[in-house]
Formats: C-alpha cells, sequence, structure tokens
C-alpha cells in the first residue's frame, strides 16, 4: 500500500488572477506557499486536511464534474460572511436528508464547492 503524506489538488483556471482573489480574498483561505512569478505564478491554499494550489493557466473552465467539499464549522455563519464578501450563492444552507448542513457556491470557473456542517449528533462526527 502507498503511505500517501499530504494530498493536494491541482486548479488550472482560466483567469489565475481572478481564481487567486476568490480563493484568497473572497473565501480568505490561508497561503501555505507561492511559487514562481508573473500572472501564472503559483500559490497553495491551506484546504483542511490537504491543499489547493492555483497555477498556470488553461483556455478552458476544469472538468463539470470537479467539485470541491469544504466542511466549516458553522454553515450558517460561514454562509453569511461569504455572501457578505460577494461570493455568489449557488444554493443557500439546507439540512440534507443525510443529516449534513450544505450550501453551494462555485469558483470564477464554475468549479462547484460544497460548504459542509457536520452536526454534533451526525455519524461522521458521533460514534456510539
Amino acid at each position: 500500500m502507498v503511505h500517501v503524506l499530504s494530498s493536494r489538488t491541482l486548479l488550472r483556471p482560466t483567469d489565475p488572477e481572478r481564481s487567486r482573489a476568490f480563493y484568497g480574498e473572497a473565501l480568505g483561505l490561508a497561503v501555505y506557499r507561492e511559487f514562481g512569478t508573473g500572472p501564472e505564478r503559483g500559490t497553495v491554499y491551506f484546504l483542511g486536511g490537504g491543499f489547493l494550489e492555483v497555477s498556470g493557466r488553461s483556455e478552458t473552465p476544469p472538468s463539470p464534474g470537479l467539485q470541491l467539499w469544504l466542511q466549516v464549522e458553522d454553515a450558517a455563519a460561514a454562509h453569511e460572511e461569504l455572501a457578505a464578501r460577494g461570493v455568489e450563492v449557488l444554493r443557500p444552507p439546507v439540512k440534507e436528508p443525510w443529516g449534513l448542513i450544505e450550501f453551494w457556491i462555485a469558483d470564477p470557473d464554475g468549479v462547484h464547492i460544497v460548504v459542509v456542517e457536520v452536526p454534533d449528533d451526525h455519524p461522521l462526527r458521533y460514534r456510539p
């Protein structure tokens, strides 16, 4: 078995500056490291237990099947904060039939981001 020490999602946006503004300013992700120079330089953000690298440039948006899942402590507070920062909310917070509280946003290239709260009594958090 391969022993994975860390992971990173690589994102090649159509407009790197716009995507850096979205992830760094609108979402407020902290920078882990930066490399290179110019508009296509790389910026790696902390993403919970992993990392999100925004670097390079693509002529086409990422695959429509690509989605990010971000767990937060309080979905209502995160929704309010992101909406106040001008992030377009595709769907407001809803408690799903499976017990998670989710809302959906999208990055500038249309990558769907599911923002999730795991309630205290949910099986993902609670084990008898």
